[in-house]
């Protein structure tokens, strides 16, 4: 009998096990998979994210982002990130680092097919035959989640999709995007391809919050080739994207989804490493207080109430997106808003009022940019006359 079963080795799942083993918990964690597993997973990580944690990441830090690009068919430009606010990671190497650290036991290679809520307790079985009883369940297990479907959570559930490949690319090009990533829009209906630097290679994909059926590998190679990235005899990693669009249940008496079980990947960016670690930490202190009435709420105040004003940005952005680019991606103080929403240093209201808000500094500044070029060519064009 433990105190609670946590299903899934993930962030989230992970986060859940640290926090309840810290406060003297008896944990079992439950993972399908023989760690360390490699996950799709661009692997962006905002710095002030793993703060929260009493141990070092840098150990597991593949590459730190100083300056980020955006791409809209020829047009790019770049912005510098001070104090390289992103971190990426590979996810085999950061779950497995952040399991190492919690005091759970861990059984590999147990894959959970079935979830009974009694009155008093909570039992699990494995595929293997094996059935646990705990008092609490955290359920990280993914969007395709064994737990919700058992206990009849997030039925109407919304997907996205992305594919994923890591990629050993020609110096030139490992050099170009080294402590760079890339963005590209313009390429996919209502998603975007990213370019993201590791250690020693180059994580490439593609998502959409609206996948049309063989667009993702087609358009995900050929943008890839432009840029001298070949995809050729690559293994590609497909995963699903499950986007909080609605308030919808995610917690039972005993049971709490969270990370992509309780569906909380941005409907914008489609970050969903953040809320992972967040739903992790806010089930457990649900379980520690014995009030997990209050989770449900909490994950909304804190997450989904912020993703429903992304859902609606996305449909803005992608439907406007040339003017969205010149007016929006191009102005610095973007960037800037939106690293400090990726650090929980403002929520999306705030990101949009400060991106509508810096326009006129933006234009301004954009404006005497042109009008000082512009007279220096005259200058340089008058002195040539003369001579």
């Amino acid at each position: 009998m433990y105190d609670t079963i946590v299903v899934g080795g993930g962030p989230g799942g992970a986060t859940a096990a640290y926090f309840l083993s810290q406060a003297g918990q008896r944990v079992l964690l439950l993972e399908k998979e023989k760690l360390p597993r490699y996950k799709a997973c661009g692997g962006g990580i905002p710095v002030d994210l793993l703060k929260q944690f009493p141990f070092s990441f840098e150990p597991v830090i593949q590459s730190h982002a100083r300056s980020v690009s955006y791409a809209l068919g020829k047009l790019e430009i770049t912005h510098p990130l001070p104090k390289s606010p992103i971190n990426l990671v590979m996810r085999q190497q950061f779950d497995f680092h952040l399991l190492a650290h919690t005091q759970a036991e861990i059984r590999q290679g147990a894959a959970v097919q079935r979830v009974i809520e009694e009155t008093d307790r909570l039992v699990v079985e494995t595929r293997t035959g094996e059935r646990y009883e705990a008092r609490y369940l955290v359920a990280a297990d993914g969007a395709n989640s064994v737990v919700a479907h058992a206990l009849g959570l997030r039925r109407k559930k919304a997907l996205g999709a992305a594919i994923e490949a890591e990629v050993t690319p020609p110096e030139a090009v490992m050099r170009r995007f080294r402590n760079a990533p890339l963005f590209i829009f313009g390429e996919i209906y209502l998603g975007y391809l990213w370019i993201f630097p590791k250690a020693n290679h180059l994580s490439v994909g593609i998502g959409s919050f609206h996948p049309r059926s063989g667009k993702l590998q087609a358009t995900l190679r050929r943008v890839m080739a432009r840029y001298g990235i070949s995809l050729e005899g690559v293994p590609l990693h497909g995963h699903p994207l499950p986007i909080y669009l609605r308030r919808q249940p995610l917690a039972t008496t005993r049971s709490l989804l969270v990370g992509d079980a309780a569906g909380l990947v941005d409907p914008f960016t489609g970050e969903g490493i953040r809320f992972a670690i967040q739903s992790g930490r806010l089930a457990a202190e649900a379980i520690l207080s014995g009030q997990l009435a209050r989770y449900e709420p909490q994950v909304f105040r804190q997450i989904g109430a912020d993703h429903l004003w992304a859902a609606g940005l996305a449909l803005l952005f992608h439907h406007l997106l040339p003017f969205c680019y010149l007016f929006g991606v191009c102005n610095p103080y973007a960037t800037q808003a939106f690293t400090d929403l990726l650090n929980d240093r403002a929520h999306y209201p705030e990101v949009i009022l400060r991106i509508f808000g810096t326009l006129p500094l933006f234009l301004g500044i954009a404006i005497f940019q042109a009008v000082v070029t512009l007279a220096g060519l005259l200058r340089g064009d008058l002195q040539g006359r003369r001579k």
